[in-house]
């Protein structure tokens, strides 16, 4: 390992870690994150014990996600029931927590890629850089990430993968799926770091799987290209009305607000649209105040449908000094249909909660000692069901649709965003990114490209504040509309491509590769270097 890094390897991990977020949105400096995942593995490799290997990938979890996470300090400052400066403890407290897995991800290879059978000798001497280490390190990569989506509710915040969007290699997701695509991307660092160690033809050799990749990819892409709709595509307007949580549940804005998602919502004309809101876009109970009903329903023409966030609310008996009250008990953070006649003629309830913003967990802990819930309001929301399509009925001009949506954060979950029994035509990804200051948001849309692609099914996204826009089947952003600020997106629904392998066998792909990575690292052990 080179001297400078040896020097400190705490502090080089820990700043390599930094660094490699910068592959992120909105920067995207992805080829900064392979160099970064490079110098990831000449620590692992220059490690002594197993106790140097786990602080070493776990300070560069701490670097990464510290980073990366930024924009959850911002999310704090809309809550006054909590200090504004606990955020930044909370980005803290979360990329300490979220490090364990690269760190275990580290630990892993270096634990297996020392239990491999010896390779062949040159000369009498054993190769300074090994492959084999880099591929473990993919596979056990793969694995960790996979249980960070999923251990205690799972935070799939920022896979890995999700760098690679401005290349063709994203395509790839179409068959290994994301979390499949971040072992890739650890295989690109190793097949750097054998360059480094100018181990050039082996280099090469290990950027193979990396083309592979990206020709599959790119063919079953091709193979996945939506056809043309048999009649006119589906006309949509997608609104950002640019309101922020600062203003969004003020009694004093209510009217000015409604002003702004009526305005923005056009005139109603002979051919049928479709009208999306953004999550929670009414500070409304719709199944419970019907003049909010004959309000949305003016908006529409006789062929529209609105479909706007709101919440459902549920209320329960509280007998106190022998009087029976109702109090509210919960609420669920809902997608609600209406239609021109001001019927409610379909729902869907968000089922995959963020911890301390949707809910509190132990609320009877941690209520006393001052802690709260980010989203305003005493009761905590309740989780769906899960994934379903809801139909939309056909229009003037617009055939009959299944709806797919997820709320929000349940777009980030790779595998677990549509009903594989009825699968839909589109997803809708409601979401409010006002709380996520400005990294946030490009982030959002990122992952959300991403299920596009896994899933060969266009993604619509409404948000106050931005970033809206169409995504087609393939991942491309057809149209957006900035952060901060206010507009609105007409266009034609785009049409979702053929099912791609990703879609029938979901997250067994990734696996499935990382079986296949340990396979090639006990070969690559095998033979000469």
């Amino acid at each position: 390992m080179p001297r400078v890094l040896a020097a400190n390897p705490k502090a080089t991990a820990f700043f390599a870690g930094l660094i490699s977020a910068t592959g992120f949105a909105p920067l995207s400096l992805w080829p900064v994150t392979i160099i970064c995942l490079t110098v990831l593995i000449l620590l692992i490799q220059a490690a002594e014990t197993r106790r140097d290997v786990f602080t070493r990938g776990w300070m560069f979890g701490a670097g990464h996600f510290t980073l990366g996470l930024n924009w959850i300090a911002h999310a704090f400052t809309f809550q006054d029931a909590m200090p504004h400066w606990f955020g930044y403890g909370a980005v803290l407290l979360l990329s300490l927590y979220l490090a364990v897995y690269p760190a275990l991800a580290s630990l892993i290879a270096w634990e297996a890629a020392r239990r491999l059978p010896p390779a062949r000798r040159i000369d009498g001497r054993a190769p300074r850089v090994s492959a084999a280490l880099s591929l473990l390190l993919a596979a056990s990569w793969i694995v960790t990430e996979y249980l960070r989506a999923t251990l205690f509710t799972g935070f799939a915040w920022n896979p890995l993968g999700v760098i690679w969007l401005p290349t063709s290699l994203a395509y790839s997701a179409t068959v290994v799926g994301t979390y499949g695509l971040s072992g890739l991307t650890i295989v690109a660092a190793g097949a750097l770091h054998l360059a480094i160690g100018r181990r050039i033809g082996s280099a090469l050799t290990m950027a193979l799987p990396l083309a592979g990749a990206a020709s599959i990819g790119l063919l079953w892409s091709f193979y996945t290209t939506p056809e043309t709709y048999e009649v006119l595509a589906p006309s949509i307007r997608i609104v950002q009305p640019n309101i922020g949580q600062d203003v969004k549940y003020s009694p004093e804005m209510e009217a000015t607000n409604f002003a702004k998602l009526s305005t923005l919502s056009g005139v109603p004309g002979t051919r049928g649209r479709l009208v999306f809101w953004p999550e929670a876009a009414i500070p409304a109970w719709l199944d419970m105040e019907p003049e909010w009903r004959a309000r949305l329903a003016t908006l529409l023409g006789p062929s529209d449908l609105l479909l706007t966030g709101g919440e459902k609310v549920y209320f329960k008996d509280k007998v106190q000094d022998g009087y029976t009250s109702r109090v509210l008990a919960g609420a669920r953070n809902s997608l609600w249909i209406v239609d021109p006649k001001a019927r409610l003629i379909g729902r869907y309830d968000k089922a995959h909660l963020v911890p301390y913003g949707e809910y509190l967990p132990l609320r009877q802990i941690l209520e006393p000692i001052g802690l709260s819930r980010l989203v305003p309001g005493d009761a905590d929301f309740w989780p769906g069901p899960g994934a379903r399509s809801l139909p939309l009925p056909a229009g003037n001009g617009r055939p009959s649709l299944k709806m797919g949506v997820q709320i929000c954060y349940e777009i980030i979950f790779s595998g677990h965003v549509v009903d594989e029994a009825n699968r839909p035509d589109f997803i809708f990804n409601p979401s409010n990114d006002a709380w996520f200051g400005s990294w946030g948001p490009p982030q959002h849309l990122a992952q959300a490209r991403l299920r596009a692609i896994e899933e060969a099914i266009p993604v619509l996204r409404s948000t106050p504040t931005g970033i809206s826009a169409v995504v087609d089947a393939q991942g491309r952003i057809v149209d957006s509309l900035p952060h901060e600020t206010a507009g609105y997106i007409d266009a034609l629904l785009p049409k979702a491509g053929g099912r791609t392998l990703f879609s029938y066998i979901g997250n067994w792909a990734c696996l499935l590769l990382a079986l296949a990575l340990v396979a090639l690292a006990v070969a690559t052990r095998r033979t000469s270097y």
